[in-house]
């Protein structure tokens, strides 16, 4: 393969990867490394359309005067993903507001951003957000096409098993098995380039590294993404008040109350269930455990009040991972990060799949032979 195929070849899959990450990080509802902007209203430091580094809390570390941050609104448009910079804090959360405008996002009508509602923060660079000029607008048009294809596969085999979050993760497994199809047509043509001049045919001859490492790549996207979808956080409203008014939504100030929610799993695979506090002031009281196809459990939230009176969001965090390692050892690798436990799960469940099937065809080549029968006059059948 020559230099400029080989560089064809590498701005083509970077090109797959990055479109592939914005679209599949916004219908998961969680940025995955890259994100971008819909509207002006983080001009002139984010242009509409523009896309950025989105680094996830996790690593990026707390939320501080100043950062752009990727959160979950309540009110904004509507309610989702939002990015707008933090511009100070109260008792409640974060005050947020876009560089172009004028008023705050809560007094907007947005309340205090939390930590739970926080999924990403805008890389900066001394002070300066690393932009990706006219990234989003190209995605959005992709992101529009891959839900609809969503939908009319759905209603075409008059399913809803490809909606959702499992959908796609249906979807990013037919995006695997496209990519492999691709590699081994590539791997292939490479060679028949290569054996023109031969009579004996090597055609049918794929290299099975790269058909293990496709496969790899597949199963890994298809595990990381459909945890980041099963995962997410819980925003809990309520209202402090100087008397208790008996509504379900009203707390004392300074006091707190219980409440209890459902955590179930529906999915066809057994996972292990971490549910915790993802903001100050809210409690959990739920074991970790593994979940079957069915199985379900009560998590107690315990909420307090702020002494002030108002409007309050709290949240609480539920991480979902494949149960392919013993509870024990994804709740202690999960304590030391959630990004370790997911990677562990991960590797584990690239090696179910991957190291039998990289066994079965080795490392080599794999070939294949076509028979050609030639008829009594000659020619070619």
């Amino acid at each position: 393969m020559d230099g400029r195929r080989l560089l064809t070849l590498c701005g083509t899959a970077l090109a797959v990867v990055v479109v592939s990450l914005l679209v599949f990080g916004s219908i998961l509802g969680q940025p995955i490394l890259l994100s971008y902007v819909e509207t002006g209203s983080m001009e002139p430091t984010i242009d509409e359309g523009d896309g950025f580094i989105a680094i996830p809390t996790a690593v990026a570390g707390p939320v501080e005067s100043g950062d752009v941050v990727v959160y979950d609104a309540q009110e904004i448009d509507g309610g989702g993903l939002t990015t707008h910079r933090v511009v100070g804090s109260s008792s409640g959360g974060y005050v947020t507001r876009g560089d172009a405008n004028m008023v705050t996002d809560q007094d907007s009508g947005e309340p205090p951003v939390t930590d739970g509602q926080v999924v990403a923060k805008a890389l900066q660079v001394n002070g300066q957000v690393v932009t990706i000029p006219h990234l989003g607008t190209a995605v959005m048009g992709v992101e529009s096409g891959v839900e609809s294809l969503q939908f009319r596969l759905a209603s075409t085999l008059g399913t809803g098993a490809l909606l959702g979050s499992f959908g796609t993760s249906y979807l990013l497994f037919g995006f695997g098995i496209a990519v492999l199809a691709i590699a081994a047509f590539l791997d292939r043509s490479g060679v028949a380039t290569r054996s023109r001049s031969r009579r004996r045919s090597r055609q049918n001859v794929f290299n099975a590294k790269r058909v293990v490492l496709a496969m790899g790549l597949v199963i890994c996207l298809v595990t990381v993404g459909t945890m980041i979808a099963m995962s997410g956080s819980t925003e809990v409203g309520f209202v402090s008040s100087e008397y208790d008014s008996g509504a379900s939504h009203v707390i004392p100030a300074g006091e707190t109350d219980d409440r209890t929610y459902e955590i179930a799993h529906n999915g066809p695979v057994p996972v292990v269930t971490v549910v915790e506090p993802a903001s100050d002031g809210i409690d959990v009281d739920a074991e970790s455990t593994r979940l079957e196809r069915g199985d379900g459990f009560n998590a107690t939230v315990s909420v307090t009040a702020p002494p002030e009176t108002g409007y309050y969001l709290r949240s609480f965090a539920e991480y979902r991972y494949f149960a392919v390692l013993p509870t024990p050892v994804i709740v202690g690798l999960h304590a030391i990060h959630p990004w370790l436990a997911a990677a562990a799960v991960t590797a584990v469940t690239v090696g179910i799949f991957v190291l039998p099937f990289a066994l079965l065809i080795g490392t080599g080549a794999i070939r294949t032979r076509e028979r050609r029968r030639s008829s009594p006059t000659g020619f070619l059948r």
